[in-house]
């Protein structure tokens, strides 16, 4: 069956229902441009998404040179052949005629182009200079979670034992640091327990602030076919805003932000008190029920229902849900990880999966996802704060281990002090400590909390600003370098998305102009800086993507994510591969802890834990005491108010998020027609009450303020729960003009504008959901709707009447269920 659906208007596409414990049926999905069909594609070219974390693999199509399209993969384990909206239309940004094309340098205040050896020499000179002058704490490194696994060990390797320097960390520490966090605090180990397959065993999903739909778009479409097959899952849903999974869930929970721990402390309470835990599991595999139990013993629904706004008896069922699931699966996103006692809350749902020994076998199992496409190799490599190949900065042997990998003396490696992370990385640069700044893939001056501070830190003289992008971003701006780089679709390498499933993307055309891949230009600076290992010979010793991967596999041997059964060939023409794959395991490994913890041990693990109120590190005397065996740790945490409260002057809570339609700060899906002309600008949402209550109507411009500053957008009327606003953080102002951020204390349109300077003690990742805000109308609306999609979270409250979101002919995909794709123009290798 072949059909044409407008993906914009319906982004899930048709329905393949499949009964639990079946397989997902295929369905291609199929974008090209227009005038192209499949029988004019000269080649398709293997690839996988780069503009959210769930991987879903697909081949580009190249037409005289250019790309001209995509199609779904149907032979992935990740999404059968199916692509979201982002995917299907956002290769298109890839030929904005705006990109990058010549490297760019400051000349007396204003940004020129150059050629490479210019810019190139600028940026080592200053690095030798700042070695000299101040030494390694002087330069930093702020990455993205949108490069190659590849590209970021090398620039762990260049940065960790050519420069020296402690301060390396990702843009992921905005959207993944505590999904990681979580997993060590719980397992002693990153590594995702569950796997994307779990969905077709589960009899319950639930999804703790976790929008699936709008973040990872196939995975809720393989939730909906299974809602439409036999012995469909029961669905529990916790988000304050009215999702679609919300209002497909058997119980919904919208609680007041900042208050997940008292929650999910009342849902153990209850799985407790009723009897609804695995003792043998518990006994044979954890350490710290006693405490857990005793902390969560006065934590009834009740207490909980006056903390969190919630009625006690919606609490209970939710807690018949978990208690009697035969096979449970559990997401967690940004509702958890961007709040209040994120990793506390974060980790109480791993407590979950452990008293029920829910873990390790078909749909049972915890995916504490990622945000970003990336974002798994940023941590496995070491560019995000941690130690490459998962490796313990506090362990002695693994510092050695990873110097004896490098050819380096163990001493060179910086392991006095926890890495350090990307919110302390820009307080020093503030204080004046960090003194060059080398940024690559990443909006800074759009994606951090309190924009106005952010701005003036990169504005400053006697800081230097390397800006390594596509465009010239907000960032880009006020850099005094600025290097045009390739991107997916444009260079090869390897990336891994939530579930550990690594795929190859391979280069299909070349990049405009002068823009070169990531990995090209550390190589070159490597090169300029001649960084050298302890026997005088280069320190980095491969030269292209495929002699890269070789070297992170020696690096990733014997460690969790161990890569060594895998190579550029292995991924190339069949489905993904999700590791550790290795002599043990040579096809992959589909879910972890199928016999026990294995990464727990105070030998092997990749930490010894924090305090999840302080975030002070725990050492290994004190693990050990605790933990001798290697056993999963119930971890307990107590219920603490939020730091910032509504009061008289700031009456509501503001959160933060993403819309289906657009990615980060638009840079690649803002250029691009469909998912612009779904989401064209900022909006901002309250609830049917908040509005009549100030006299306000759909469409009203409104100015949300804070502490910190405010913005200004267009009101959309949702059924969002009373005294909560929300503002997607896509919109920044390259597209406005000017392309500057406003000045003088006048209303942007970018969210964090607003949002404040805190983060998790124990992940360090920023709050972006915890600010207490003020609304109020600045002119009446013109009775045109809010530029807002109606198809998502943002759909207009039940009793509006704003119409539906208007796709059209250039949004139509072809969608094909049961016919075989057409593999006689691959890409021959």
């Amino acid at each position: 069956m072949v059909a044409s659906v407008d993906r914009i208007a319906l982004p899930w596409g048709s329905r393949t229902p499949y009964g639990r414990h079946g397989s997902w049926p295929e369905r291609q999905d199929i974008c090209l441009r227009e005038g192209v069909d499949p029988d004019t594609v000269q080649r398709w070219v293997q690839a996988a998404s780069i503009l959210h974390s769930d991987g879903d693999a697909m081949d580009i199509a190249v037409v005289d040179g250019r790309m001209a399209g995509v199609r779904g993969r149907t032979q992935d384990r990740v999404n059968r052949g199916r692509l979201g909206p982002k995917d299907l239309f956002g290769w298109q940004a890839n030929a904005s005629a705006d990109r990058l094309t010549r490297p760019l340098v400051r000349r007396d205040g204003q940004l020129v182009e150059c050629d490479w050896a210019t810019a190139m020499d600028r940026i080592a000179t200053r690095s030798r200079e700042l070695l000299h002058e101040r030494g390694p704490g002087s330069i930093g490194f702020y990455t993205s979670g949108q490069l190659f696994l590849e590209e970021y060990y090398t620039l762990a390797v260049l940065a960790r034992a050519g420069i020296g320097t402690n301060h390396l960390d990702g843009n992921t520490r905005l959207c993944t640091a505590t999904a990681a966090e979580a997993l060590k605090e719980s397992f002693g180990c990153d590594g995702q327990p569950g796997t994307y397959d779990d969905i077709d065993h589960a009899d319950v999903i639930a999804l703790f602030g976790h929008n699936l739909a709008e973040t990872q778009p196939v995975q809720w479409m393989r939730v909906l076919d299974r809602l439409e097959g036999g012995d469909p899952p029961r669905l529990l849903c916790v988000d304050p805003r009215p999702t679609r999974p919300a209002r497909a869930a058997t119980v919904h929970l919208a609680p007041r932000l900042g208050t997940n721990v008292a929650l999910f402390n009342a849902l153990l309470h209850e799985i407790i008190r009723t009897d609804r835990v695995d003792h043998d599991y518990v006994e044979a595999h954890t350490v710290g029920f006693e405490e857990l139990a005793s902390r969560v013993e006065d934590c009834t629904p009740e207490w909980a229902a006056r903390i969190c706004d919630v009625p006690a008896a919606r609490i209970g069922e939710a807690a018949e849900l978990l208690g009697t699931a035969d096979r449970l699966l559990s997401t967690v996103l940004q509702g958890v990880y961007q709040s209040h006692q994120a990793t506390a809350a974060a980790v109480q749902i791993n407590n979950l999966h452990l008293i029920r020994g829910m873990l390790g076998r078909p749909g049972a199992g915890v995916l504490q996802m990622n945000g970003q496409p990336t974002a798994q190799n940023t941590r496995e490599c070491g560019a995000n704060g941690d130690l490459p190949g998962f490796r313990n900065w506090q362990n002695d042997d693994h510092v050695a281990d990873l110097a004896r990998v490098w050819n380096v003396d163990p001493e060179t490696i910086p392991h006095y002090a926890p890495p350090t992370h990307a919110m302390q990385m820009f307080r020093y640069a503030e204080q004046g400590s960090i003194r060059m700044l080398w940024i690559s893939g990443s909006n800074p001056a759009v994606s951090l909390p309190e924009l106005s501070r952010i701005r003036s830190v990169l504005a400053q003289d006697r800081l230097f600003v390397v800006v390594q992008d596509l465009f010239l971003t907000e960032t880009a701006q006020l850099a005094d370098v600025v290097l045009p780089a390739a991107t997916w679709g444009e260079k090869t390498g390897t990336f891994t998305n939530a579930d550990r499933t690594v795929h190859l993307s391979d280069k299909a055309v070349d990049p405009p102009g002068e823009a070169r891949p990531d990995l090209d230009i550390f190589l070159d600076y490597a090169a300029r800086m001649d960084f050298r290992d302890k026997d005088g010979g280069p320190l980095i010793t491969w030269y292209d993507p495929e002699s890269a991967f070789e070297a992170w596999k020696r690096c990733s041997a014997g460690r969790p994510c161990d890569y060594t059964g895998l190579s550029h060939d292995k991924l190339r023409g069949g489905s993904g591969i999700q590791w550790p794959c290795n002599e043990r395991a040579p096809e992959g490994t589909d879910r972890l802890y199928t016999d026990g913890i294995s990464w727990a041990h105070p030998d092997v693990c990749e930490t010894y834990g924090k305090d999840l109120v302080t975030g002070a590190a725990d050492d290994v005397v004190e693990y050990r005491s605790l933990n001798p065996d290697g056993k999963a740790m119930l971890k307990a945490a107590s219920y603490l108010p939020p730091h910032e409260a509504p009061d008289a002057e700031y009456p509501f809570q503001l959160t933060t998020g993403r819309t289906l339609y657009h990615f980060h700060t638009r840079t690649k899906t803002g250029r691009t027609p469909q998912l612009n002309e779904a989401a064209p600008d900022v909006w901002v949402e309250a609830a049917p009450s908040d509005a009549s209550a100030l006299g306000l109507d759909e469409g009203d411009l409104v100015e949300v303020a804070t502490p910190r500053g405010a913005l200004r957008g267009r009101l959309r009327v949702t059924d969002i729960r009373p005294g909560l606003l929300f503002v997607p953080f896509h919109y920044g102002y390259w597209d406005t003009g000017g392309g500057h951020a406003p000045g003088g204390g006048t209303p942007g349109r970018a969210a964090n504008e607003t949002t404040v300077t805190d983060w998790d003690p124990a992940s360090k990742q920023p709050l972006y959901k915890t600010a207490a805000a003020a609304l109020r109308r600045v002119e009446r609306g013109d009775g045109r709707p809010a530029p807002a999609p109606t198809t998502t979270a943002s759909a207009p409250s039940r009793a509006g009447t704003v119409p539906d979101t208007v796709g059209g002919p250039s949004a139509l995909v072809t969608e094909s269920v049961g016919a075989p794709p057409d593999r006689r123009k691959e890409q021959p290798e």
